[in-house]
């Protein structure tokens, strides 16, 4: 018998005691006790039934660079890191979000040069802008944002300039970087 199934088995027992204490027993006190039984048991039978599964780093990425024939490429392969390896959009939105926990990076790739671009993904306390976005009252950001060369991130440079290019792209200016 697999775990969840004994301890399904022991919410259904405990859901099983609170009908006995109800309907065979006159005093109160107990009989609410009977009737919290019944509630956990019922809940724990909801929570075991959804399913669990296996937290798992992201696969490790692998750049072919005989696969890269044009700066589409490059921006492609940008933009699978940036959205698993580089772990960008757990903080940064692409557009306007109210929940974003760091700057929009919309446009950026037209704002800002290649270089600016890389200093800012390797060395980002290097100049902070307080924010990219051109309309209303500037907004403080809570996250620091981590040197993506280093640890825990760690990209290599080639993986790096391909993000770079993906933001290009986005801002849908011509793509800059070669690898």
């Amino acid at each position: 018998m697999s775990e969840v199934a004994q301890l399904q088995l022991i919410a259904l027992s405990i859901v099983g005691v609170g009908i006995l204490i109800l309907l065979f027993i006159k005093a109160v006190f107990i009989r609410v006790t009977g009737f919290v039984f019944i509630v956990l048991g019922l809940f724990s039978l909801m929570s075991l039934a959804v399913p669990q599964l296996a937290s798992l780093p992201p696969a490790e990425e692998k750049i072919d660079i005989s696969s890269i024939k044009t700066p589409t490429d490059i921006a492609a392969i940008g933009q699978t890191v940036f959205f698993s390896k580089g772990q960008c959009a757990l903080c940064h939105s692409i557009g306007p979000s109210e929940s974003a926990r760091c700057p929009d990076l919309k446009g950026i790739g037209a704002k800002l040069s290649k270089d600016f671009l890389y200093e800012s993904l390797t060395d980002p306390q290097a100049f902070v802008y307080q924010d990219y976005r051109h309309g209303g009252v500037p907004k403080e950001y809570p996250a620091t944002m981590p040197a993506i060369n280093k640890d825990p991130i760690g990209l290599s440079k080639n993986e790096i300039l391909a993000i770079i290019a993906f933001l290009q792209q986005m801002s849908g200016e011509p793509i800059s970087v070669s690898v």
